[in-house]
């Protein structure tokens, strides 16, 4: 059965619907933003009998049921509640023309610049009657006081500011092009001798408006809310992407709920910001509204599934957990009133989950997408995710998914999984969640990691400074320096100078396994040189002072094999980090690399 039907309708009759409030806007749409050259175009077209485009609305009274407006320029006060359609696609068009032809007041618009205005449209009735191809210069704008200036305003060159110099100049007024017959009494009135040249203008113009018909395509109440969300993304021409939040906010709102309000703020109505709140810590200032949405889908879900499980149901009966768009979109508001304030705070417990595994800024975090089962997880588990049991398993399958680089694209059934399965997982040892099993890391994948950007290459780096990696410098803590606002660098432990000296080809020299972070000020020092020179400059400058076995510490922090790096061997010095990098990795992960390294013993 199909969801919608096609027709045709009338101009004169969409815009009695609009003006009345029986037509009007979901809440999610954006305000009108056409310029006045596009509503000159426009009333050309219409003039002209050339088809504008399709108009795609909504029938109400079915399921999906949003907070209205009407369209601008309609006081609210003066229209029905309830309406019959919502305009999904065709809006600017609807507007510029209930604002030009089906109302009074001036119209909303603005300059090619952007700069906003008010202005009247009028036809100059001589101009439209000498072709049309010259309707087009036909059109005329005029202020909010129904006049034409020049010279910075100081000049009248148009002033159709009465009725009767509208009639004298044979100007005839949009907003009377569907009802004339009051301004042609009047013409009769102040301009008798131009009747006959007004019956003409009729005829040909004024016609053109009354007869005019739409294509119309109807949605029927039965739609679901994913489709009219799909639908409106699809149709809009103007590039302006529906989010579920702004979906959900208009729905709330049909129940009295201000869910904008309760993510950002509002000073008028004394409501603190939620976002505002998570912003306070630095791995949460990225954190999205649809992330809290996802995350409270998730527990919603689960109890419902739980329900269904207590039930007696099996099978399909059985409501899946699920993070996916369609459920979102379903989320009621007595599900989000009941999590919101527990979902923030899992969010802040997973905040502190990531701060000791050694996450201290938003930029280091491998997948932002990883956060929302995280949060839902640490909402059930509360204080509990400090045991030491229950953390190293949040631990080992945190970094299965940042090291498999499993988070990365769609991961919606992903997410729900994780988080029937970790809560499983810490009632049963036997239980391994798939993304703990599925993730595994290959060692080649250390020499195409390059991009500071990858999930793997940001958690790998994290996990070196982890192990307490000091500057070769500053000699102190990495991260901890990081913090106190000590300018870092990626470095090359190898010198790319001296790598492309050496004919290493910079897929190699790039690779993560030649990296390391240091201080800004130790990789200016290093320089170009081999790092044996480079070595004996930094521990003999005056403010280091070190030996070698210190130094030798150091670098063995960042698990660099010094014996390798002080003989200026690449080759030896790359398969060892390599493997060095290979255990903290199985570390993370609690398993091994999927194949073995080469066998060379280190120095």
């Amino acid at each position: 059965m199909t969801s919608f039907d096609s027709t045709k309708r009338s101009l004169p009759e969409l815009l009695k619907d609009i003006t009345t409030g029986k037509i009007q806007l979901p809440d999610f749409q954006r305000g009108w933003v056409w310029d006045d050259d596009h509503v000159k175009s426009l009333l050309v077209s219409i003039a002209r009998s050339f088809p504008v485009g399709a108009v795609m609305l909504m029938e109400t009274g079915g399921e999906v049921r949003f907070e209205t407006r009407p369209v601008e320029g309609i006081d609210p006060s003066s229209v029905t509640k309830d309406p019959d359609q919502l305009i999904l696609d065709g809006q600017q068009r609807l507007t510029s023309l209930t604002q030009a032809i089906g109302l009074p007041t001036p119209v909303d618009t603005r300059t090619a610049k952007g700069k906003e205005i008010k202005r009247h449209y009028y036809f100059d009735i001589r101009t439209a009657l000498e072709g049309e191809d010259r309707l087009e210069d036909a059109v005329v704008a005029v202020d909010d006081s129904r006049q034409k200036r020049s010279d910075f305003g100081r000049k009248v060159d148009l002033d159709l500011s009465t009725r009767q110099r509208e009639c004298e100049q044979l100007y005839f007024p949009c907003d009377k092009l569907l009802s004339p017959n009051d301004w042609a009494s009047d013409l009769f009135k102040y301009n008798q001798g131009a009747i006959g040249t007004y019956f003409e203008f009729q005829e040909k113009v004024l016609s053109a408006f009354s007869a005019y018909q739409l294509p119309v395509i109807e949605l029927k109440k039965e739609t679901s809310k994913e489709a009219v969300c799909l639908v409106f993304e699809k149709v809009n021409t103007g590039g302006v992407q529906l989010s579920v939040f702004e979906l959900i906010t208009a729905s709330y709102a049909a129940e009295g709920y201000n869910l904008r309000d309760d993510w950002f703020g509002s000073d008028i109505r004394k409501v603190p910001s939620r976002k505002a709140r998570l912003e306070q810590h630095e791995l949460l200032k990225d954190v999205q509204s649809t992330d809290l949405l996802q995350a409270i889908t998730l527990l919603h879900t689960r109890e419902r599934k739980l329900e269904d499980l207590k039930g007696g149901r099996t099978g399909k009966q059985v409501r899946p957990v699920s993070a996916k768009r369609a459920s979102v979109l379903d989320l009621p508001l007595e599900a989000y009133r009941r999590w919101a304030d527990e979902v923030e705070k899992g969010f802040v417990e997973a905040a502190r989950f990531l701060l000791k595994e050694c996450f201290y800024s938003r930029r280091e975090l491998p997948y932002a997408t990883q956060l929302v089962p995280l949060a839902a997880v640490m909402t059930l588990l509360g204080n509990r995710w400090r045991e030491p049991r229950i953390h190293a398993k949040l631990s080992r399958w945190y970094w299965s998914g940042v090291l498999g680089e499993l988070y990365g694209g769609a991961v919606e059934t992903r997410i729900a999984l994780d988080l029937e399965e970790l809560m499983n997982w810490f009632e049963n040892d036997a239980e391994v969640p798939r993304t703990v099993t599925d993730a595994s890391f290959d060692p080649t994948r250390l020499e195409s990691l390059r991009s500071r950007l990858s999930a793997a290459y940001k958690g790998i780096n994290v996990l070196i400074l982890r192990e307490g990696a000091e500057d070769f410098f500053w000699k102190g803590d990495i991260q901890e320096l990081d913090n106190q606002g000590v300018e870092l660098d990626i470095h090359h432990i190898f010198p790319r100078a001296w790598c492309e000296a050496q004919g290493i080809p910079p897929r190699v020299y790039d690779a993560i396994i030649n990296k390391t972070p240091i201080s800004f000020k130790a990789n200016r020092m290093i320089g170009g040189d081999a790092p044996s020179a480079y070595l004996a400059r930094l521990q003999n400058h005056e403010q280091v002072q070190l030996g070698d076995e210190a130094m030798n510490a150091i670098l063995e922090g960042h698990r660099i094999p010094t014996a390798a790096l002080r003989a200026d061997d690449f080759e030896v010095f790359y398969q060892q980090r390599k493997r060095r990098l290979l255990e903290i990795i199985e570390k993370a992960m609690g398993k091994k690399p999927l194949v073995g390294t080469d066998e060379e013993g280190e120095n």
